[in-house]
């Protein structure tokens, strides 16, 4: 296999590319060509497409990086040729037939439940006020308030998409647990790392670790790029 220097990263619900810039920067420094989907996250097919639409482009074999609802996205686009590898960043995981819906559905005891508003026309938001506690409280606070501000419609069609085929099944994964998270409990994202057999590390961060703690993260995707060219 060519070395792996293309990675790919996919944001989750709520939230739009944009916060991947601290990993982008800090992969680009390193000489990754690194692209960001902007998944429209109005169902899980669309994702997929966006997502495949980038792989299509690549010259060459990529770590594709999931986020969150994202870790959805690339486990079912990580079929694509061009996938060498899986980087889940508290992330979910699902298995054939589970969706975010399903994963969701039943939490642990004590478990924090995010503050996910009642739909209003087929989308969910956050609760504005509770947006940073949950889902960015190591964020600076005028980011995490921007972050609250701008969140992105989650449609209900991509929390329910199911999972065909998981991709982490026949490609090797990474897996960030954030061990602050208020959104994905830190035991559901080792459970998940577990099942698909990926290679985990662990951080002090909130669920929006891919921003508070953008070194980390690039250093994971690094590892998984690496951890192919070396098998390569």
């Amino acid at each position: 296999m060519a070395t792996v220097k293309n990675v790919v990263l996919v944001h989750g619900g709520f939230v739009d590319g944009s916060g991947w810039q601290g990993v982008y920067d800090h992969l680009s420094a390193d000489g990754y060509k690194v692209a960001v989907v902007q998944n429209p996250t109005l169902s899980l097919a669309g994702d997929v497409a966006a997502t495949r639409q980038v792989l299509d482009r690549l010259d060459g074999p990529a770590v594709l990086v999931g986020h969150s609802y994202g870790g959805v996205v690339i486990t079912e686009a990580g079929s694509h040729p061009n996938v060498a590898a899986l980087a889940y960043i508290a992330a979910f995981a699902p298995d054939t037939g589970e969706s975010v819906s399903s994963l969701i559905a039943d939490p642990p005891p004590g478990a924090p439940v995010p503050p996910i508003l009642p739909p209003q026309d087929g989308f969910l938001f956050l609760d504005r006020d509770r947006f940073a506690a949950s889902f960015a409280a190591d964020v600076p606070e005028k980011l995490a308030a921007f972050m609250a501000d701008s969140q992105v419609p989650w449609g209900v069609e991509a929390l329910a998409g199911a999972v065909s085929e998981p991709a982490w099944q026949n490609k090797p994964s990474w897996y960030l647990v954030a061990t602050d998270d208020h959104m994905i409990p830190p035991a559901a994202q080792r459970a998940m790392s577990e099942r698909a057999k990926a290679i985990v590390s662990e951080t002090p961060g909130s669920h929006a670790v891919y921003v508070s703690r953008p070194a980390v993260v690039a250093a994971v995707i690094a590892q998984a790029a690496q951890g192919i060219n070396g098998h390569a």
